[in-house]
């Protein structure tokens, strides 16, 4: 039989041989990328880094919310310590030791926050009988206002809503032991939680420095200058955060508790109080006390008052809102409003109250760092071609 009508052309061979296999007309094969849109390929490449990014965030969450206590600890101690490390660079600057001077600082803050509370609890036990009973004065008005208002309810009715109430209290007792329970582990938490607060502050008030230095070490050493020279503008961007922060709600609580006040509403103080603490959630804490403290009024003291109560917590937002924040605050850390309801909705659902409160400084931190760190890259970039000539 002759084989050669059975052999293979050359080009069939020459493929054989090299293991790729020719099309017809003698083209070569394309390379299977090049086919690919352009734009397809730069999506997936974005693609898998924005995947791999959001493991890596989603495993810091998780890391986070394991040591929930701690790491809110910690940042509330970053606060602190953006708030006392500037008077302890005065008392050094004055000639006082570095120990001497931190110890003082810490010291006098520990007692002007005791010093508070304690005046805030005495002024609710001073009051709680003025409170009860102004309090059953008050349902007994809104009662009689809702009998005879255009919304026609009877008295039956009234008797139905307050006897629904105690049966829905007497079927939730064991809910409201297990409530107790849980308010009693809250407190132990409050307490290791201020504890490590404390000692972390005092250690970063004393030895900040040296802290940076250990996790700028971390950093690899092609990143390290340009995190070392952006570092500083984030933490004047938290310094100011927080001290304008304070400023805004000691403003807050002091004209809405002089409000309260000269309208003779009970729990004044206390009112004030909790405004300067809500103050620290933006938008949400604002409107939370204040709502609280229209409440208290309307219950103690009357629609025409708490009406009162009303307008003056608004004229009190109003001004925060457009005078206080962008004076105090200033550019520096200015936060766009998007950003502080996204970033105030995450942090609440992801840690709670807790959460919501450490969002926004952080947001604006983190803000801070990279427009540095771009600035630090493109500056880099433009010595590149200088350097090669």
């Amino acid at each position: 039989m002759d084989t050669e009508q059975y052999a293979a052309p050359p080009e069939h061979r020459t493929g054989h041989r090299t293991g790729q296999r020719e099309p017809a007309h003698g083209r070569a094969a394309p390379d299977p990328s090049s086919v690919i849109p352009w734009g397809v390929r730069v999506g997936a490449e974005a693609a898998w880094r924005l995947v791999v990014l959001a493991a890596a965030l989603w495993l810091l969450v998780r890391v986070v919310a394991t040591v929930q206590l701690v790491a809110f600890a910690f940042v509330v101690a970053l606060f602190a310590t953006a708030l006392l490390r500037p008077a302890v660079c005065r008392l050094e600057r004055a000639g006082l030791h570095r120990g001497p001077g931190t110890a003082l600082v810490i010291v006098a803050g520990f007692a002007m926050v005791t010093l508070i509370g304690w005046f805030v609890v005495w002024q609710v036990v001073a009051n709680s009988d003025d409170v009860a009973a102004r309090l059953q004065e008050g349902i007994h008005q809104l009662r009689s206002w809702a009998l005879h208002s255009p919304l026609h309810v009877t008295d039956e009715q009234v008797e139905q809503a307050a006897q629904s109430l105690s049966d829905a209290v007497g079927a939730n007792a064991a809910k409201l032991a297990t409530t107790g329970l849980q308010g009693a582990t809250f407190v132990a938490e409050f307490l290791t939680g201020a504890l490590l607060t404390a000692f972390s502050t005092l250690f970063l008030v004393h030895d900040g420095p040296r802290v940076w230095r250990w996790v700028l070490g971390l950093v690899p050493a092609a990143g390290r200058p340009a995190v070392a020279a952006a570092a500083p503008h984030a933490w004047r961007t938290l310094t100011a955060y927080v001290r304008g922060t304070v400023a805004v709600a000691f403003i807050d609580g002091l004209f809405i508790g002089l409000g309260l006040y000269f309208l003779d509403v009970p729990l004044a103080v206390p009112l004030a109080a909790l405004v300067f603490l809500c103050a620290f959630v933006p938008l949400a804490g604002a409107v939370a006390s204040g709502a609280l403290a229209v409440l208290v009024a309307l219950v103690t003291c009357g629609p025409v008052t708490a009406l009162a109560v009303l307008l003056i917590v608004l004229a009190v937002q109003q001004i925060e809102g457009h005078v206080l924040q962008p004076f105090i605050l200033g550019r520096a850390v200015r936060v766009h409003p998007l950003a502080v309801i996204l970033s105030v909705a995450a942090g609440g659902l992801a840690a709670g109250i807790p959460g919501a409160v450490i969002a926004v400084p952080l947001v604006a931190v983190g803000n801070t760092m990279v427009v540095q760190l771009r600035r630090a890259g493109d500056t880099a970039q433009k010595e590149i071609p200088k350097e090669q000539v």
